[in-house]
């Protein structure tokens, strides 16, 4: 293989004509194959999952401390409101209303160059701000899934003798975490495609790999549409993960 691609290699640069099957196998080569260009793809999936794991928890962290405190100060008995609660629930509507306002893009600009402009981990900069985006959406999904909760659940749990936490902990949480499950494997999806977005900031991701091979082999296509498929395994992979968990909850629903 590596002796035919030398072959037309040759062919072309003197000026021979190739047919598009040639030319198709020239490129791909040189994408792909040469100077073992593919282990690039493969540090940069590898590069990519780890973003998506670290924001992800990141994510889900903050989503839920946010949730919770929202939800519980939604669900203060009237005339017994807590001013603690009532500045934190301040500041998290301020972050969920700052993070889902502005672009991604912007995030990403001003932790780079203004926030952490000292900083040269410009990969560790951009799964910090992807985590802390991903946070205000994962935030208001659980929010949406607690408040979904009938009501009467909680009174329940409190008249067997549980506090507010435990009644959260063993009956409200359980039962939202099936509803909002859907909403939040699309929020992990699209935070998988989003990691592609810290290459602007010099984040050396799976696009990063793919600019690197074509800004030296002149040849655009390949290297592009190699790392869509490969994005798009990556999504097929994690819906069909998803969908299997998600049967397995309804299953237990069931029994």
């Amino acid at each position: 293989m590596e002796q035919m691609y030398t072959t037309l290699k040759e062919l072309a640069v003197g000026g021979g004509d190739l047919t598009f099957f040639q030319t198709f196998f020239v490129k791909f080569y040189q994408a792909f194959i040469e100077a073992d260009r593919w282990l690039q793809y493969l540090n940069g999936v590898k590069t990519t999952l780890i973003v998506t794991a670290l924001a992800l928890i990141l994510g889900i962290c903050l989503g839920l401390i946010v949730a919770l405190i929202r939800t519980a100060h939604d669900q203060q008995r009237p005339g017994k409101k807590n001013p603690i609660l009532g500045f934190l629930n301040l500041v998290a509507k301020i972050y969920v209303t700052v993070i889902r306002g502005t672009p991604m893009m912007v995030q990403l600009l001003i932790m780079s160059f203004v926030i952490f402009s000292s900083s040269r981990n410009f990969t560790l900069v951009g799964t910090l701000t992807l985590g802390i985006n991903s946070g205000a959406y994962v935030a208001e999904i659980i929010r949406g899934g607690l408040m979904s909760v009938d009501k009467g659940q909680m009174e329940a749990g409190r008249s067997l003798g549980l506090n507010y936490v435990q009644s959260m902990r063993f009956i409200i949480i359980p039962q939202a975490v099936k509803a909002i499950l859907p909403a939040l494997g699309n929020e992990f999806i699209v935070l998988l495609k989003d990691t592609s977005l810290i290459t602007v900031i010099g984040g050396k991701e799976l696009l990063y790999a793919a600019q690197g091979i074509y800004n030296r082999t002149y040849e655009q296509m390949f290297p592009l549409l190699g790392i869509a498929c490969i994005y798009l395994l990556l999504v097929c992979v994690l819906s069909w993960l998803l969908g299997k968990l998600e049967r397995r909850l309804r299953q237990g629903d069931r029994r």
